[in-house]
């Protein structure tokens, strides 16, 4: 254990700081990393050291820490008006703004907006819209959802229900009600001889047969990230969104298109929906919708679940759901600002012109024989470690080698996330092709010395 002064930066922050998402005897060990400020993609510790933020914060500081632009308009809203809430009839000029520009840059022909504090409360949001509907429709009993083992949807009651990760099992989670049917990801749960068109048949199949069973009456929606972001940057097996669409619209399913990581560029296009070729019910929208600068998520409803819900909103008065910083006007204000970056700035052409070179870093350092599979799609990707290549056999959890892949990255001046046994790389979408060697350079050196002393 390192030898920390009681009055040094990671003396008082492990004293007083109670730890999420946190590899504990990883901080027992090394310290904490305590930031004082960005710059492009780079941020910069109290000891004046910097690093390469290759997962953009938390996928989310698309435009750096540092773009202008934003900071301009956060200041000039803050100045001009602070805060609000959208309560009562009352919103402010930014929100009203920002919602025609939601509906406009979404993939629906009409809708409305419903505002929250972040992506996991944007979920709970959708699925209390659905249950609100239910009984309104006279099917009360239409309570259930169904998510995907993997998924990651939050961290809220409901949302930790949808997010299917054994993790959420220490809190008695799921909540009855919440189903997880399979994963999408070929590589690691396709079955011996099984095509990947048979693999996604197999698991519409599934999906179909869950309904059955548990009643099409019963269930209230279908969530899914266009990719799996949390649950180690798994893109769908092909054909996989046209043939779950199929089920759920037989039943009359609505489908969620959980776009908190995809959203806005990061898998090449403004929404993952529109990549994989797939029409949702909704969009869930946050992380990327701010470029990481206001904490902000949205609900885009498409036209079919604006008018039920209108309707039974008009029928007891109110949508009697909301959060006191819905629709913030400062937020609306970067929210406007970070969308024009992105679609205007050159920001959405530089994921598409980097993507060839990204998917190229990936494949080199997935010729490395303890990387099973490289994976990723836009500017998300992702290196699964394992023990045996032939036989995809993985390392022994207690020797947690993703984390000492991502602290020795730390090390080399490079953030990186561990997500199971895989590396994470979701780079800001202002990176050079000189970012871009960079953290490939530091991640092959990174693995190197973990595969050395493991394998």
């Amino acid at each position: 254990m390192s030898v920390k002064s009681p009055n040094s930066w990671e003396a008082r922050a492990e004293a007083n700081s109670f730890y999420g998402f946190t590899d504990l005897p990883s901080v027992h060990e090394r310290g904490t990393v305590v930031l004082t400020h960005g710059k492009g993609p780079y941020i910069f510790d109290t000891n004046g050291k910097s690093y390469l933020d290759g997962n953009s914060g938390l996928w989310n500081m698309v435009a750096g820490f540092d773009h202008p632009g934003l900071i301009a308009t956060a200041q000039a809203q803050y100045a001009k008006f602070p805060g609000y809430h959208s309560f009562f009839g009352r919103m402010s000029d930014q929100t009203v703004m920002l919602s025609e520009k939601l509906v406009e840059v979404s993939p629906f022909a009409r809708g409305k907006v419903f505002y929250t504090n972040s992506g996991s409360e944007a979920n709970d949001t959708m699925v209390k819209m659905l249950w609100f509907l239910g009984r309104h429709e006279g099917h009360p009993e239409r309570r259930k959802i169904i998510t995907r083992v993997n998924a990651y949807h939050g961290v809220t009651a409901v949302s930790a229900s949808m997010t299917g990760k054994p993790y959420n099992s220490v809190f008695g989670l799921p909540l009855p009600g919440f189903i997880h049917v399979g994963c999408p990801h070929y590589w690691r749960f396709g079955q011996a001889g099984e095509t990947e068109a048979q693999f996604t048949a197999r698991l519409a199949r599934e999906l179909e047969e869950t309904i059955i069973k548990e009643g099409p009456d019963t269930i209230a929606g279908f969530f899914a990230e266009p990719v799996m972001g949390a649950g180690g940057v798994i893109p769908p097996s092909k054909g996989y969104f046209q043939a779950v669409h199929k089920v759920l619209k037989k039943y009359g399913i609505p489908l969620i298109s959980d776009e908190v990581i995809c959203g806005f560029g990061r898998t090449g296009n403004t929404w993952g929906c529109q990549t994989y070729d797939f029409m949702p019910d909704a969009i869930i929208s946050s992380k990327n919708l701010t470029a990481g600068f206001f904490p902000m998520g949205a609900v885009i409803l498409g036209p079919e679940l604006t008018d039920r819900l209108q309707a039974a909103s008009e029928a007891i008065e109110e949508f009697p759901h909301g959060f006191t910083a819905s629709g913030h006007p400062v937020g609306c204000a970067i929210a406007l600002k970070a969308i024009d970056v992105v679609m205007n700035e050159g920001l959405a052409e530089n994921v598409h012109k980097l993507t060839p070179l990204f998917e190229g870093g990936l494949k080199r350092l997935a010729e490395n024989p303890n990387i099973g599979e490289w994976r990723g799609k836009g500017l998300m990707g992702a290196l699964e470690a394992v023990k045996d290549k032939a036989t995809k056999t993985p390392f022994d959890g207690s020797l947690s080698v993703s984390e000492r892949i991502a602290n020795a990255c730390t090390d080399h001046g490079l953030i990186c996330r561990p997500l199971g046994q895989a590396i994470v790389l979701c780079p800001p979408f202002i990176m050079t092709e000189a970012h871009m060697d960079e953290m490939f350079d530091k991640l092959e050196k990174a693995l190197k010395k973990v595969f050395k002393e493991v394998a």
